[in-house]
C-alpha cells in the first residue's frame, strides 16, 4: 500500500480475504505462457473448425468466464457460451490440463440501428485449466445446454500414502 500524502483522504476498502480452504486449487488461464504450451493443439482446433489462427492471436480474440469445483466424484468445469453452438466447439485433455477452443460468432444488429454500447465478446477463444488432480478423461463428460459448457472429469483415487502389502514369494 502506498503512503497517503499529508492532507488527502483516500476511501478505505475492505476487501474480504478467503480462508485457505475458500481459495482455489484450480487454475484457469489464458497466460501467453501457458496458451503457447498448446499452440499446435489450438490451430489444429481452429483448423478443425474451418478457421485459420495466426501466430499473432493465439490466445483468440476473446475470453468467455469459467468456474471450476470439485465434489466428490468429480472436478466440474463450467464455461459461459451464450449463443454457441457446439459445432464451434472444441474441447482437448491433455496431461493434467484441459483445453478449450472454439468461436463464438457475431451476431448482426439491424441495419438501421448503431450501437451505444458494446461489452460482450466476439470471435475465436482459446482457454486452459489446469486440473491439478488426476481425472479420469476418457470417462469425461461434456455438455451444453442454456449457454454453459458443462465439463465433468471423474476423479481417480489417489492412491499415494495408501499401504499395498507385497507377497514375498
Amino acid at each position: 500500500m502506498r503512503p497517503q500524502k499529508e492532507g488527502t483522504s483516500f476511501p478505505r476498502r475492505t476487501v474480504p480475504v478467503p480462508s485457505s480452504a475458500m481459495r482455489s486449487r484450480f487454475h484457469s488461464a489464458t497466460l501467453p505462457s501457458e496458451v503457447a504450451d498448446y499452440a499446435d493443439e489450438i490451430r489444429l482446433a481452429f483448423l478443425d473448425l474451418g478457421r485459420v489462427l495466426t501466430t499473432e492471436s493465439v490466445t483468440g480474440d476473446c475470453s468467455p468466464v469459467l468456474d471450476v469445483y470439485e465434489n466428490d466424484e468429480s472436478v466440474e468445469i463450467v464455461v459461459d457460451l451464450p449463443g454457441v453452438d457446439a459445432v464451434a466447439i472444441r474441447v482437448t485433455a491433455k496431461g493434467d490440463t484441459v483445453l478449450i477452443v472454439g468461436e463464438k460468432a457475431r451476431r448482426r444488429p439491424d441495419p438501421d440501428c448503431s450501437f451505444h454500447l458494446v461489452e460482450r465478446d466476439f470471435g475465436r477463444f482459446a482457454r486452459v485449466v489446469r486440473v491439478g488432480r488426476a481425472c479420469d478423461f476418457a470417462r469425461a463428460r461434456a455438455r451444453l445446454a442454456d449457454g454453459e459448457l458443462r465439463l465433468s472429469l471423474p476423479k481417480i483415487a489417489d492412491r499415494r500414502g495408501l499401504a499395498i502389502p507385497i507377497a514375498i514369494t
